[in-house]
């Protein structure tokens, strides 16, 4: 390889990983803009979306669209920030890349002003030279209203959905953390 070869892979790898984290940001910005059109569009094609709960699942930038169209009808305002984001660019298909990425939620589902922290475990493509989601995993810290917030954040059991406490997808679940909590506190 030459040295310009070199610097046009390093390049293309921090174009990337911008693009990527650009693209956490748009999917923010278009949930809380309930832009269902630009929000479809920062998906593949063949793209799923999913939750390990089961909650929201859906194949195909289709389906996507109509799963957040009608979970969008169900909200009033929000605001999604994302925090870190986090990319591995495949060393070999540079169009393809693994991430994770860090958020946080304002958002006021059936009118109940709630607060919710999640990850965000991410697959991306790259299609004629613009970056997608090939697959989303939305992973729950905790999702309460504002007024359980102290309770919800106190037990395992931190997603509120529709007057029921379920399991927070982590993180209990991650073996680092069943490790570390079966090991002899010092």
């Amino acid at each position: 390889m030459t040295d310009l070869e070199g610097i046009l892979q390093r390049l293309d790898c921090l174009e990337s990983h911008q693009s990527i984290r650009t693209l956490a940001t748009a999917y923010a910005i278009a949930c809380d803009e309930h832009d269902i059109p630009r929000l479809a569009d920062l998906f593949s094609e063949n793209a799923v979306f999913c939750s390990p709960n089961g909650a929201m699942v859906s194949t195909g930038r289709d389906a996507i669209r109509d799963m957040f169209s009608v979970i969008l009808k169900t909200r009033g305002p929000g605001f999604h920030w994302t925090h870190d984001v986090h990319a591995t660019i495949d060393p070999y298909n540079v169009d393809r890349a693994t991430g994770l990425v860090y958020s946080h939620a304002e958002t006021t589902p059936n009118g109940v002003a709630s607060l919710a922290a999640m990850k965000y475990k991410d697959s991306y493509v790259r299609e004629d030279g613009v970056w997608r989601f090939s697959r989303r995993e939305i992973n729950f810290f905790y999702y309460v209203p504002v007024t359980k917030y102290n309770e919800g954040l106190n037990q395992t059991d931190r997603v509120f959905i529709e007057g029921t406490w379920h399991a927070a997808d982590f993180p209990e679940s991650l073996a680092s953390w069943q490790r570390f909590a079966s090991e002899d506190a010092l």
